[in-house]
This record gives structure tokens, C-alpha cells and sequence, in this order.
């Protein structure tokens, strides 16, 4: 049975196409919330920005990983939090960008 650590090693390879970082490196990924007796998954994140363009495209990502470890549902909350470089476990990654 997957864990939230496992979710989240997935979500490692789950990338924001402009700024090249993982959902995990950038801080978009809040909470996963494991699904249990079938149901789904949750994961509640952010964008980088409010009106980003790659968001379908991202969720879906998400959705394909956490399905693709945990062999269940899974179900993606866009949070309309603002996103700010302190929410990266290591902001110095943005150095490149």
C-alpha cells in the first residue's frame, strides 16, 4: 500500500514546463490526502501564477503520478493561494531561472 511519502517521490518527476523544477522542489504540493475503501487520492496545490497556462496540463501530470503509485483514484484541488519563492524547500533552486 503507498504511503504519503510515496506520493510524494512521485510528484518529484512531475515538472512545471517553464521554470524546469518538480511540483515537490517548487512547494506547489499542500497536502495529499491518502485514499482509503476506494477512495480517491487528494492533493491540494498551487500554481506558480493564477492564470497559469500549463495548469490542465499539470493537474493532469499530478493525477497520472499519484494514480500510477497508489493504483487508485486520485483527485486534484487547485487552491487559490498565492505562490511565493519562500514555499520551496530550497528557494536556491530558482537561482538558474
Amino acid at each position: 500500500m503507498a504511503t504519503e511519502a510515496d506520493v510524494r517521490t512521485a510528484l518529484e518527476e512531475v515538472m512545471d514546463p517553464e521554470i524546469l523544477l518538480s511540483v515537490i522542489d517548487l512547494g506547489l504540493i499542500k497536502t495529499v490526502r491518502m485514499g482509503e475503501n476506494g477512495k480517491p487520492t487528494e492533493v491540494d496545490m498551487l500554481l506558480t501564477t493564477p492564470f497559469c497556462p500549463y495548469a490542465p496540463m499539470m493537474v493532469q501530470n499530478v493525477t497520472e503520478a499519484v494514480e500510477k503509485v497508489t493504483g487508485g483514484p486520485a483527485k486534484v484541488e487547485i487552491l487559490p493561494d498565492a505562490w511565493d519563492q519562500s514555499m520551496m524547500p530550497d528557494p536556491s533552486l530558482l537561482g538558474h531561472w
